[in-house]
Parts: C-alpha cells; structure tokens; sequence
C-alpha cells in the first residue's frame, strides 16, 4: 500500500511530493528527463576535456609560453568558480528551467566563438566566459535529481553520471580523429554542437515537481604526431566506466558517506606507486586505477550534496560546492603541471595525495548520511 497523508478536513487523501514521485516511479517521462539532462553532463565534460588537447597547439601557434599556456585552462575554472554559484542563484530564485536556458545559452555560443579567436586574449576571454556557463553544471544534475523517487535515487543519479564520462570519452576520440586532419579550431566548433542541443531541445522540458510546489504554479604544425597522447588519455577515460559501476553498487548498499570513505582510501593507495616514476604501461594501468576510484567518488558526492539541501537553496548549494572544487581546478596547472614539467614528479604526486587524505577525513566530520532521505522543501536548524 502507498503512504497516503488525509486531509485535515476527512477529504480524499493527497501525497506529499515525495510519496507522487515514488508513486509515478521511473517510466520514460523521466527517462526523457535524463535524456536531457545527461545531454547537458557530456556537453559539460567535452567543454572540460577539450582543455587536454588544445593547449599545445595553441601554444605553438601563437608562441606561447608554458604559463600563457597554463592559463588557459586556469582561467576556464575560474569562470566555472563564478558561474557555479551564479547559476545556483538563478535557478533557485528563478526556476529550473531559467537555469537550464542561461546555461545553454552562454555556453554554446561561446564555445562556438572559441574556435574564430584570432588572437591569444581573446580565446582565453571567450573560453572564461564558457567556464561562466560550465559552472551551471549542477543546474542539470539538481533539475534531475527533483524528478527521481526517493527509494531509487542514487542508482540513476550514477546512470545520470554516465553521461559525463561518454562525453570525456567522445571528446577523447573526436580529437584522436579532428586534430590531426582539421587542426583545433575545428575541434572547438565540433565539439559545441552537443551544447547548442541542449539549448534546441531546452523548448521541451519543463519545470521541475519541486520548483512547481514552492512556486505554488503549474508549468510545463608537426606537433604530437603520434596518437600516444590521445590513446592514454582515452584509456584512462574509459576508467570511469567501472568507476561509475562501483559506485552504482556501493551508494544505496553502504550509503554515501562509506562510499565516499573506501573510494578516497582506494584512489589514495592507487596513486602512491606514481611517487616515484614507473614505465608508461604501469603509469597508466595505475591512473586507470586511480580514475576509476576518483571519478567514483566524484559521482558518490555529486549524489550527496544536492541531497542534503532543501529545494529553495538546492542549486545554490550544491553550486556553492562546486565552485569549491573549481579551486583546485585554478591551482592544478599553474602548480601540478608545472611541477611535473619541472621534473617534481614526486612533489605534485604528494600535492595529490594530501588533497585526497584531507577530503577522505572532512568526510569522517560529514553529520548526515542521506542514503534513503527524503528531498527537503524547508530549511530545518538543529541547535
């Protein structure tokens, strides 16, 4: 028997948004849901990924230096560090769906107009500006997350997390196949067609439960020749896929803060061999491991954070979350990358590492386990 909540008055009973959504269950209404949602979460890792393969290219160019290199993509996660919470604060005072078109918007047009830059300041500029819409990432994940029934949550917020690694994947073997024929430009234009359809298609979607009920409305040059670089990094890309597995089969059976506790533990012990240097076949069997266990927990926390936020600050926490993590995307090529230029290996392994120690113990701190929680539409204080 469904749970049902009686009116005060005796009349026909009515469900709360919760008991609705696991009433409908997950049929192909949400399925359509995902569908766009996930188009939304591959267009937003191939914009990220695209960063692996231009900068040298660019850089030869224009006769860069390994720091204007650098900045390129630092810049990028600086504009996701703004939009994350911009877009957070938009969605939640304005609705979903406004989120969802600003996002599609900014971002395909400046992805598109990356690829005429005609000079160095410009495309760091335009590709800012697509960090600014980047950042709107969680505007997808959390217009998902308020279609789906409690009791299935987290497995098909892991499938909704699948969509990010196909797009690191495709955008993996679009530049194994674009840069050596069409040069990087061509790389740029092709790869902002997935965001300019997720703007076609925004015309189809609607608001979401949640919003509806707080609204009280109704709505509906001879450089890297060889293909090494982009067959590691598409080896490593398919690493998520076990990953997302993994934690598909761990998030609703441990919960998600023990999730989150064995994948730093495992990614920890994975990247402690890279300390010193290893032979290309073992360095990357390694990484692969590494991903796996990283892109796990990054699906695991993606699952966590919107759910412990009530609906009228959900985007702009979990945004706020996410701008965080964008810090590190700042620092890691302007320190990471040119430590390992530098021939530090051993220092940027253990910059990694720490970072992970400090994540796997702020989540021993972590107060709620949300694993079968209901979505909160009020903001409760415990004192």
């Amino acid at each position: 028997m469904n749970p049902q909540v009686v009116d005060s008055d005796g009349s026909e009973p009515v469900y709360t948004l919760d008991e609705a959504l696991s009433a409908a269950g997950f049929g192909k209404f949400q399925a359509l849901v995902l569908a766009y949602a996930g188009l939304g979460a591959m267009a937003e890792a191939m914009e990220v990924m695209i960063l692996s393969f231009i900068g040298p290219f660019v850089k030869a160019e224009w006769g860069l230096s390994s720091g204007q290199e650098s900045l390129t993509t630092t810049m990028v996660f600086a504009g996701m560090l703004i939009g994350a919470y911009f877009w957070g604060f938009l969605s939640d005072n304005y609705g979903r769906r406004v989120g969802l078109l600003s996002v599609a918007v900014v971002t395909s047009i400046f992805a598109f107009f990356s690829a005429l830059s005609p000079n160095y300041v410009l495309l760091i500029l335009f590709r800012m500006v697509v960090g600014i819409g980047l950042g709107g990432g969680p505007v997808y994940s959390t217009w998902f997350l308020e279609f789906v029934p409690v009791q299935n949550r987290g497995i098909w917020m892991v499938i909704f997390s699948t969509f990010w690694t196909v797009g690191t994947i495709l955008e993996a073997s679009l530049a194994w196949i674009v840069i050596p024929r069409l040069g990087w430009r061509w790389l740029l234009a092709v790869s902002s067609a997935p965001c300019f359809a997720a703007f076609v298609l925004y015309f189809f979607t609607i608001e979401t439960p949640s919003e509806e009920s707080k609204c009280h409305t109704s709505s509906h040059p001879d450089l890297l020749t060889d293909s090494s670089l982009y067959i590691n990094v598409f080896i490593t890309s398919l690493a998520e896929l076990p990953g997302l597995v993994l934690s598909a089969i761990l998030v609703d059976k441990i919960g998600r803060k023990m999730s989150m506790l064995v994948m730093y533990l495992c990614g920890f012990i994975c990247l402690l061999p890279l300390i010193f240097r290893q032979q290309q076949v073992v360095a990357i069997s390694i990484l692969f491991g590494a991903r796996m266990f990283i892109i796990g927990n990054y699906t695991v926390a993606g699952i966590y954070c919107p759910e412990l936020y009530p609906t009228s600050v959900r985007t702009t926490g979990a945004g706020v979350a996410n701008a965080v993590g964008r810090v590190a995307g700042m620092i890691c090529p302007l320190v990471a990358v040119e430590l390992v230029s530098g021939c530090h290996q051993m220092a940027a392994i253990t910059l990694f590492e720490i970072a992970i120690l400090l994540s796997g113990i702020s989540v021993l701190f972590f107060p709620i386990e949300t694993k079968g929680r209901k979505l909160s539409d009020t903001v409760t204080l415990n004192i």
